[in-house]
C-alpha cells in the first residue's frame, strides 16, 4: 500500500510540475488577446490538453514501432501496487519530461 501511495504522489507531482512548465512556455509564446475582448481558454487547460496530446502521439508512435519491429512486450508492468501498460507508461513519462528537455535545449543554445 505505501509503495502505491508513494508512486501516486510522485506521478501527481510530476504532472503538476510538467503542466506548470507548459503553462510558462505557452505564456511566453502567446500574445495578449484580451485587448480585443475575445474569449479564450485558460493556460492550464491548454497545457493539460497539450500534455495529453503529446502523450497520445508518443503512444501511437511507440505502438507503430513495436508492431513494425515485432517486439514482444509484457502486457502489464507492476510498479508497487500499480499495474501499467508499458508503452502507456513510457509515453506519459516522455511527455512529462518534454518541457524540461526543451528548456535545457534552449539554455544550451544560448551558451
Amino acid at each position: 500500500m505505501p509503495g502505491g501511495l508513494v508512486f501516486s504522489v510522485i506521478v501527481i507531482l510530476l504532472v503538476a510540475v510538467s503542466v506548470r512548465e507548459r503553462v510558462r512556455l505557452r505564456m511566453m509564446r502567446e500574445k495578449d488577446w484580451s485587448i480585443i475582448g475575445e474569449a479564450k481558454s485558460s493556460h492550464i487547460s491548454n497545457a493539460l490538453a497539450n500534455l495529453v496530446g503529446v502523450a497520445g502521439g508518443i503512444y501511437l508512435t511507440l505502438v507503430v514501432v513495436v508492431t513494425f519491429l515485432d517486439i514482444e512486450l509484457p502486457e502489464r508492468v507492476q510498479i508497487g501496487n500499480v499495474s501499467l501498460e508499458p508503452l502507456a507508461a513510457i509515453s506519459i513519462l516522455i511527455a512529462l519530461v518534454q518541457p524540461f528537455l526543451l528548456k535545457a535545449a534552449n539554455a544550451w543554445r544560448r551558451l
